[in-house]
C-alpha cells in the first residue's frame, strides 16, 4: 500500500468530527486537569473562584480598588503566620506563643526608640530578632528538653502576654515619631502587607518544595526516627521551624501597627494564630505532620479573607462565620485523613 493511501485510510478511520489535532487537544486538556487534580492546593483553589465569583456578582463594591485592598490586609498577617505554622505543622509541632510575639514586637520598637534613643532602623531589627529568639526558646524547650510544642508555646505565650501587659501597663501608643517614615514599606502603603506575604509566600513554598531543608522537614514530620536514622538532624530542623515562625510573627506585629499607625495591647493574641492554623489546614496541611503546603495556606488564607470581607458586604452577621470555620476544617481533616489512608492502601 502507498503512503498516500495509507494516509486516506488513517483519516478514513477517524471518528467523524475529530481530527488528530483535536485529538491531541483533547488528550492534553484530560492531563492538565488530572494534574491539577493531584495538587494539594486544587480544592482551596477552586473554593476561592468560586467565593469570588458568588461575592462579585452579589456584591457590585466587591472588586472596587479600596475592598480588594481591604482583602488583601486582612489575607496578609494570616499568611504570613501561616508560613511558620505551615513548616511546623510538616514537621510534626505547632506554636500556640506567635500572636504574643506579634504583639510584644512593635512595643519592643517603641521601648527602644521612645526611652532608650535606639536609631529607628536599628529597633526594628531588633524587635525582629526578639521574634527569633523566642522562636528559638520555643524549640529549646519542645527539642531539648522534650515538652511537647503544645505546652511549651502555650507557657511561654502566656509569659510574653504578661511582658506586654506589664511593661505598657496595658495601654496604647502612638508609633514612636522617629520610626515613621519607615511605615511606608512596612505597612502604611495600602499594598505593602501582602507583598511582604506574596513574596514570603514565594521563598518558604520554593524552600519546602525544592530544596533539601524542605524535603527534610517533610521527613521529619512523616518518620522522625527514621530521618534521624538517615542523618537529619532533627533538632535542626525544629529549631529552625520555630525560629522562623517567631520571625514571621514579630514581622506581622511591626506590618500592623505602622498600618493602622498606633500599637494596640488588644491586637495578636490566639487569633490570629488560630486563624492561620486554620489557612494552612484548608490549604491541605496536616496536623500529624509529613506534609503540607505554603501555597496551600495562602490560598486558605484568602479564602478566610473573602468569606469575612463577603459577610460584611452583604450585611451578614459574622457570627455564624466560626461554625462555617470550624465545618470546613473538620472537613479538610477528614478528607486528609481518608486520603492518607488510600495513599497507604495504595502502596500495600
Amino acid at each position: 500500500m502507498s503512503e498516500t493511501a495509507e494516509r486516506s485510510q488513517g483519516v478514513a478511520g477517524a471518528a467523524p468530527g475529530s481530527s488528530p489535532a483535536g485529538n491531541d487537544l483533547w488528550g492534553s486538556v484530560r492531563r492538565g486537569l488530572l494534574l491539577f487534580g493531584q495538587q494539594r492546593e486544587a480544592t482551596v483553589f477552586i473554593v476561592v473562584v468560586a467565593l469570588v465569583i458568588y461575592f462579585q456578582t452579589s456584591a457590585t463594591a466587591f472588586s472596587t480598588r479600596d475592598n480588594l485592598v481591604n482583602i488583601s490586609q486582612i489575607t496578609a498577617p494570616v499568611a504570613i503566620l501561616a508560613v511558620g505554622e505551615v513548616l511546623l505543622l510538616v514537621c510534626g509541632e505547632i506554636d500556640l506563643s506567635v500572636g504574643f510575639v506579634f504583639v510584644l514586637s512593635p512595643f519592643l520598637m517603641h521601648y527602644l526608640i521612645d526611652y532608650y534613643s535606639v536609631p529607628p532602623l536599628l529597633a526594628v531589627a531588633i524587635s525582629l530578632l526578639m521574634g527569633v529568639v523566642a522562636g528559638l526558646v520555643n524549640g529549646f524547650i519542645t527539642v531539648t528538653l522534650r515538652v511537647p510544642s503544645f505546652i511549651a508555646t502555650l507557657g511561654t505565650g502566656f509569659v510574653l502576654q504578661g511582658i506586654m501587659q506589664v511593661t505598657s501597663h496595658d495601654e496604647q501608643v502612638n508609633i514612636p515619631a522617629g520610626a515613621v517614615g519607615i511605615g511606608r514599606w512596612f505597612g502604611a502603603y495600602a499594598w505593602s502587607e501582602i507583598i511582604w506575604a506574596v513574596v514570603l509566600v514565594a521563598i518558604f513554598h520554593t524552600v519546602l518544595t525544592r530544596t533539601r531543608y524542605g524535603l527534610h522537614t517533610v521527613a521529619v514530620g512523616g518518620n522522625m526516627l527514621g530521618a534521624s536514622e538517615a542523618g537529619i538532624s532533627v533538632a535542626k530542623i525544629k529549631m529552625g521551624a520555630f525560629m522562623v515562625t517567631g520571625f514571621m510573627g514579630a514581622l506581622v506585629g511591626m506590618l500592623e501597627a505602622f498600618r493602622v499607625t498606633d500599637i494596640d495591647p488588644t491586637s495578636g493574641g490566639y487569633q490570629p494564630m488560630f486563624y492561620a492554623v486554620a489557612a494552612a489546614v484548608l490549604g491541605g496541611t496536616a496536623l500529624a505532620g509529613g506534609s503540607g503546603t505554603v501555597l496551600g495556606a495562602f490560598l486558605g488564607a484568602i479564602l478566610l479573607a473573602i468569606l469575612q470581607d463577603g459577610f460584611n458586604l452583604l450585611g451578614i452577621s459574622s457570627d455564624p462565620l466560626p461554625v462555617i470555620l470550624g465545618g470546613a476544617i473538620l472537613v479538610a481533616m477528614i478528607a486528609n485523613v481518608q486520603l492518607s489512608r488510600l495513599r497507604k492502601a495504595g502502596r500495600t
